[in-house]
C-alpha cells in the first residue's frame, strides 16, 4: 500500500510538474486589451517613433512590447539603407552588450548544475588569472607604469557584476586606455580576426586591473571572461554551448557570433550620427569593422558583445527570464537562480559611492542593471525592472511586477537622443490598463 501511495504521488507530481512547463507563457500574438493594455494609448508609439525618424534623430528599427505573454505591439519603421528598403521585423540587428544577459544565462545554467561557484577564483578555470597585477603608478611622459600584486583573485562574481577591476579601454580616456591599448584589448568586444576566446581571456588576464578586485564597478570586458569560463567547463565553443543550451530550446532561429551566408542580407546597416542627422557608416570591407557577424571561421566569441539578433528571438529570451525560467516546456534557469540574478549586489559598494549608481534604487544585480525599491518614482518602470542595453542602440528591460517585457532594435552609434527611450517607456506604461 505504501508503495503504491509513493508512486501514485511521485507520478502526481510529474504530471503537475509537466502541465506547468508545458503552460509557461509561450509569446502569442493578440489584442491590447487581452493583456491589460489600452490599443488607442499603445498607437501612440507610431506617431512618437515616426516624428523621430522626421527629425533624423533615428533611422527606424523594430519594436516589441509583451505583457502576460501577449505580443501587444510588433512593428517596425523606417529605411534601413539609402535605397529606402524598409525595416523588417524579422531583420537582424548586432545586439552587442545585450550579449552579456545570455552569458550570465549560461553561467548560471552551470552554478545549478554545480558546475561552478559565483565566488570561486576564475583562475581555477583560467590558469592565466593567478598572480594578477593591479595598475599603481602611470607616467604620462612615456606611458610607463608600475604594478603591484593584487589582494585577492578575481572571482566569478566579481565578473558578473564588473567589479573585477577589467575595463573597456575605448570607454576610460587617460592611462587605463593607454595601457589597454599595449596589450591590444581595444580591438576586442565584439569580434576578432585572429585570436580565439581563449588567446582573448589570456590577454585579459595579463593586463594589469584598473583596481583591486571588489573595490567598486567598472564596466569592462568581464563577460568576455566568463565565455571563455563556459567554453573550458563545457568542453565545447561558446557559439555551440549557447545554441545547444538556450537559443534552440527557445526557438531562437536567428541568434549568431557570426550568421550564415542565407542571412546576411538580414543583417540592418550601421548609421552613424552627425550634426545635420544621420548617415550610413563607412564599411571598412564586407567582412570587416561593423559588418564582423558576415565574417567566416572565426574562434573569438565575446561574450561580452559579439552576438547578432531578432527582435522577436530576444523577446523570447527574456520573455523565458520573466516566466521564471520555463519557456515552451524548456527550464532554461529555476526560479530561485533568476530571483538572484535580479537581486541587488552592490548594497555595500553602493553605501561607498563606488557602486554602480549614485541615484537611490538604481543599482546592479548579476548582469543586469537593476531597479529597488529605493527608485520608485524615477521612472514609470516598477521595482525589480532588469534591464540593459546594447552599444549599437538596443534596449530591453523585463518587469515582473507589471508582467511586462520590452525589446528596442536600432542600429545608429553614436546616440544622443536617450530622451527617445525613457519617452517611449512613459507610453507603454501610460497604455497599461489594469
Amino acid at each position: 500500500m505504501k508503495n503504491y501511495i509513493s508512486k501514485f504521488l511521485t507520478f502526481t507530481f510529474i504530471l503537475f510538474y509537466s502541465i506547468s512547463l508545458s503552460n509557461a507563457q509561450v509569446l502569442k500574438k493578440s489584442e491590447p486589451e487581452q493583456a491589460g493594455m489600452n490599443g488607442e494609448r499603445l498607437e501612440l508609439l507610431d506617431n512618437f517613433i515616426q516624428k523621430y525618424i522626421d527629425e533624423e534623430k533615428v533611422p527606424g528599427g523594430v519594436f516589441i512590447i509583451a505583457r502576460k505573454g501577449n505580443i501587444v505591439y510588433n512593428k517596425s519603421f523606417g529605411s534601413r539603407d539609402e535605397k529606402n528598403e524598409t525595416y523588417k521585423l524579422n531583420d537582424i540587428f548586432r545586439i552587442a552588450s545585450m550579449t552579456k544577459a545570455v552569458t550570465t544565462v549560461a553561467i548560471m545554467q552551470m552554478y545549478e548544475h554545480g558546475k561552478l561557484g559565483l565566488d570561486e577564483p576564475v583562475q581555477k578555470y583560467i590558469p592565466t588569472f593567478k598572480d594578477q597585477q593591479v595598475l599603481d603608478s602611470f607616467n604620462e611622459t612615456d606611458s610607463t607604469y608600475t604594478t603591484v600584486k593584487a589582494n585577492r583573485p578575481v572571482t566569478i562574481r566579481h565578473l558578473l557584476t564588473h567589479t573585477s577591476g577589467i575595463s573597456y579601454g575605448g570607454f576610460n580616456p587617460g592611462k587605463i586606455q593607454i595601457v589597454y591599448n599595449k596589450f591590444r584589448l581595444n580591438e576586442v568586444g565584439l569580434s576578432h580576426e585572429t585570436w580565439s576566446t581563449e588567446e582573448m581571456a589570456d590577454r585579459i588576464a595579463k593586463t594589469p586591473l584598473a583596481f583591486q578586485p571588489g573595490e567598486k564597478y567598472m564596466y569592462g570586458l568581464n563577460m568576455d571572461v566568463l565565455g571563455r569560463v563556459i567554453e573550458v567547463i563545457s568542453g565545447v565553443g561558446l557559439d555551440e554551448y549557447f545554441s545547444q543550451n538556450i537559443f534552440e530550446p527557445l526557438g531562437m532561429e536567428d541568434s549568431y557570433f557570426y550568421l550564415p551566408e542565407n542571412k546576411y542580407s538580414r543583417l540592418v546597416p550601421v548609421y552613424t550620427q552627425t550634426k545635420d542627422g544621420f548617415k550610413l557608416a563607412e564599411q571598412q570591407s564586407e567582412t570587416g569593422g561593423i559588418n564582423y557577424p558576415k565574417t567566416k571561421d572565426l574562434t573569438n566569441f565575446a561574450g561580452g558583445g559579439g552576438l547578432s539578433s531578432t527582435a522577436l528571438d530576444y523577446a523570447k529570451f527574456i520573455q523565458t527570464l520573466l516566466n521564471n525560467g520555463k519557456y515552451n516546456g524548456y527550464q532554461l534557469l529555476g526560479r530561485n537562480t533568476i530571483e538572484l540574478i535580479s537581486s541587488d549586489q552592490m548594497i555595500e559598494l553602493n553605501k561607498k559611492g563606488t557602486g554602480f549608481s549614485k541615484s537611490p534604487g538604481v543599482t546592479y544585480g548579476l548582469g543586469f542593471s537593476l531597479l529597488t525599491d529605493e527608485a520608485k518614482g524615477r521612472s514609470s518602470k516598477s521595482p525589480g525592472t532588469y534591464e540593459w542595453g546594447g552599444y549599437f542602440n538596443t534596449k530591453f528591460f523585463i518587469d515582473p511586477q507589471e508582467e511586462l517585457v520590452f525589446v528596442g532594435m536600432t542600429q545608429i552609434v553614436p546616440f544622443y537622443h536617450n530622451d527617445f527611450w525613457n519617452k517611449m517607456y512613459a507610453i507603454i506604461y501610460g497604455a497599461i490598463d489594469d
